[in-house]
């Protein structure tokens, strides 16, 4: 019989395996990065981003920072031909779109393909042998890794460490946004990290069904979230310890996550506009209004979204949502 690989180091396998199966579909492609993006490579890289920050606060710190980092800066990459990608995509014949705009978003995704690309040589992530990856597991396999319930305990320490940082920096009456990537998106990540750490974590947190919900949930419990893929954990059968949170106020978390996302996504747009506006055309006038003038009617004004994300957020925190997410049986 083979030794039983460690529980933390098993996680870490299985997104390294996913990754390794998709370099291998993109080097046979015309695009290695690009085919690396449309096979979503970019879900593996944030969990084993999230995985490297729960454990730099269990191991050894600087080997998980440094993992933290290389898996950031790859997602980061394919965060950046997301960005293009999807506006070209969404914008492509839309008739009050000028075309010199979608070309500049074509353009600049073309450029983050070619960086995305270039980077993968570098980190030695494509090539003979994949080298970059075999050097990462190297690694993995040099930690001094804890038994499946220490485990578990000290991950508990870490998510509730995690949700005591995010209460206290956002449980402000006199919270203010001002911004839409240093407010909105910012605090959607923190969020979404909590979200994230359960399906990284392969079965180990799970939700535990409270069928008595108090009313002001209530309104986070839309069919579209309780259905969503996103709140089904990974089976957790095989392990011997798991943590269990409430579902219903997991369920919370993920709207808000899905409603700061449409308000980002809202005013991500009109960013993008003023960028093409003017990159293509070199303006010096004020570009937000011209943004304006090509989203429908609709279109939310950025201090509108900033407003509105505010106030849910404020309403979010008041409402004790995170510190309820654990359930203590």
């Amino acid at each position: 019989m083979g030794t039983k690989i460690s529980v933390g180091k098993e996680r870490f396998l299985y997104f390294l395996n996913q990754i390794q199966n998709i370099l291998e579909k993109a080097e046979a492609s015309e695009s290695t990065a690009l085919t690396a993006y449309m096979e979503d490579m970019r879900t593996p890289l944030f969990m084993l981003e999230a995985l490297s920050r729960l454990y730099k606060k269990i191991h050894n710190h600087h080997k998980f920072s440094k993992l933290d980092d290389l898996f950031k800066e790859m997602e980061d990459s394919l965060g950046r031909i997301d960005f293009y990608y999807a506006f070209h995509k969404e914008f492509t014949n839309q008739k009050r779109i000028p075309d010199a705009i979608t070309g500049y978003l074509e353009k600049q995704t073309n450029k983050k393909v070619k960086e995305f690309n270039r980077q993968l040589k570098e980190k030695k992530w494509i090539g003979k042998h994949q080298k970059g990856i075999r050097k990462i597991i190297k690694k993995l396999e040099e930690i001094d890794w804890l038994n499946e319930k220490e485990d578990a305990a000290e991950i508990l320490d870490v998510y509730c460490d995690a949700i005591c940082k995010v209460n206290k920096k956002y449980e402000n009456p006199n919270l203010e946004f001002n911004d839409i990537e240093t407010d909105v998106h910012e605090l959607r990540r923190e969020l979404r990290w909590l979200s994230i750490y359960p399906q990284a974590l392969r079965g180990l947190m799970q939700l535990k069904v409270d069928n008595d919900p108090p009313d002001f949930l209530k309104k986070y419990l839309t069919p579209a979230i309780i259905n969503s893929p996103y709140n089904i954990m990974p089976d957790g059968n095989g392990l011997e310890e798991h943590i269990l949170l409430n579902n219903n106020y997991f369920y919370a978390l993920s709207w808000m996550i899905a409603e700061l996302g449409k308000l980002k996504d809202s005013g991500l747009k009109i960013i993008v506009l003023e960028e093409s506006f003017y990159s293509v055309y070199k303006t010096s006038v004020d570009t937000e209004p011209l943004a304006y003038s090509l989203c429908d009617e609709n279109q939310m004004t950025l201090s509108e979204i900033l407003t509105q994300s505010q106030n849910i957020t404020q309403k979010f925190f008041g409402e004790k949502i995170l510190e309820n997410i654990i359930s203590h049986e």
